[in-house]
């Protein structure tokens, strides 16, 4: 069992605690980091993206001229992709990005994450990040004792003296640690667990 000391808001060690080497301790994969920010990146994006075809733009019900007799070329729309104004042809239209991988390969490349943080030495864990209100010099005072400028802080539930407090500073975010992903912690240098969140991530990562 690998063991890290556990601080409190003043850069002070409070305890020590034993990570689940399944979790802090796992093999890792570069591929797996590739696949699954590949995964996020793309589960990410709106993909609202859209033209009109000739069945979408407006007008072009009545035939512009009759089919013979007139000496042009025939024609039964307005709104045909040969003409100005006219639909669009295979142009983009609203879809779905997304990809899917395995559960297994999802949960492996977390753990291989949370695992280079601390082979890193760039995984803090705090007792808890206890807030008066709303005030986002506090949360910086705290940042600054541990020399951190750049960080992802995971709670165990909802906080929202501290989402709130943290929501303007650059390169700062807070996350609930049920939605804890690859990209986020490999996109910042630091990453800050609060005590309860380690033992519910282990809890839903070491089986």
């Amino acid at each position: 069992m690998t063991t890290l000391a556990v601080y409190d808001i003043g850069n002070q060690k409070v305890s020590d605690l034993e990570l689940d080497d399944r979790v802090f301790d796992a093999k890792i994969n570069p591929a797996l980091f590739h696949d699954v920010v590949r995964k996020d990146l793309a589960s990410r994006r709106k993909g609202t993206a859209a033209t009109k075809n000739r069945a979408l733009v407006r007008g072009g019900g009545a035939k512009p001229w009759r089919q013979k007799g007139t000496g042009r070329a025939r024609a039964g729309s307005r709104r045909s992709p040969l003409w100005r104004g006219g639909g669009t042809i295979f142009g983009p239209m609203p879809r779905d990005y997304s990809l899917s991988l395995p559960k297994k390969v999802r949960r492996a490349a977390l753990r291989a994450a949370l695992s280079l943080k601390r082979q890193e030495g760039k995984l803090i864990l705090l007792n808890d990040f206890p807030l008066d209100g709303f005030k986002t010099r506090q949360v910086l005072e705290v940042l600054k004792r541990f020399q951190v400028q750049d960080a992802l802080i995971v709670t165990d539930g909802s906080d929202p003296y501290l989402e709130r407090s943290a929501r303007n500073i650059p390169e700062i975010d807070v996350l609930r640690y049920e939605g804890l992903n690859v990209y986020d912690i490999l996109n910042h240098e630091h990453l800050i667990l609060l005590r309860p969140a380690v033992e519910k991530i282990e809890g839903a990562l070491a089986s």
